[in-house]
């Protein structure tokens, strides 16, 4: 299969203000993970003027590192996400490293970080992320069944994988977070024994864009698990076995 159209382009802004978290940095427009539910393929393709589909082109801010110091020297503290329409440990990052080498200009800086991925090339970066004072890293992690991850994503990290890299960075004194959102189908009691002494807290969501992924649930008879009352007793089980081990929980649905 080829990879992904890749474009080198000079961004204008890179520090962004965010509706999640005060401000967001996207090193790169567009993902090579390719999640068939992901809110930024509804947007993102003609933002961008790519025709090729979600997951098969990336715009590689090459000027991200430089531009963030600039602004950041005139920004008000604030929290900062990575990243919020794109993976910024996608396999681009491999050849450019333009979150680590963004995450460089913030070692040291009082504004605080999160970190949201679905790769275990972040574990590469752990030097780094521990001169940021104020950090936490996680995982978006859908379900503890592997086989119905990848019905939905393309280049995700194994969910196993995704865990021993939260217990390595949690060792390391690094706060550290799973995001159980989009909610599929699989078993919460078992994602949340596997999260367990992995993660300080977790935060669940539903799937928001239905209309987007029906087709994936319909062509493997998942179409129950769109439905409200699917997504309100798979939260219910994980909230309560996480808290069942301490684990703190936010729903964001």
């Amino acid at each position: 299969m080829p990879g992904p159209v890749v474009r080198e382009i000079e961004a204008k802004s890179v520090l962004n203000v965010s509706k999640i978290y005060d401000y967001c940095v996207n090193p790169y427009t567009g993902c090579q993970v390719g999640c068939a539910y992901c809110y930024a393929a509804l947007f993102m393709r003609r933002y961008s003027g790519h025709s090729e589909p979600w997951g098969e082109f990336v715009d590689a801010k090459i000027n991200a590192p430089e531009l963030l110091a600039k602004q950041i020297a005139r920004a008000r503290r604030g929290t900062i996400w990575f990243s919020s329409v794109c993976d910024g440990y996608q396999p681009v990052e491999e050849r450019y490293g333009l979150t680590r080498r963004s995450l460089e200009v913030l070692a040291g800086r009082e504004f605080p970080v999160v970190i949201q991925t679905k790769s275990a090339r972040v574990r590469r970066d752990l030097d780094v992320i521990k001169r940021i004072p104020h950090v936490e890293v996680g995982f978006s992690i859908a379900s503890d069944d592997e086989a119905v991850i990848r019905l939905f994503e393309r280049a995700s990290s194994p969910v196993e994988e995704r865990i021993e890299v939260l217990r390595e960075f949690k060792a390391a004194g690094v706060p550290t977070f799973a995001f159980a959102g989009p909610l599929l189908p699989g078993n919460p009691e078992r994602l949340a024994a596997r999260l367990a002494g992995a993660v300080d807290r977790v935060l669940i969501d539903r799937m928001n864009y239905v209309p987007a992924v029906r087709a994936v649930y319909a062509r493997h008879g998942l179409l129950e698990a769109l439905t409200d009352g699917f997504f309100a007793t798979q939260a219910s089980r994980l909230a309560k076995a996480l808290r069942a081990r301490g684990i703190r929980v936010e729903k964001v649905f």
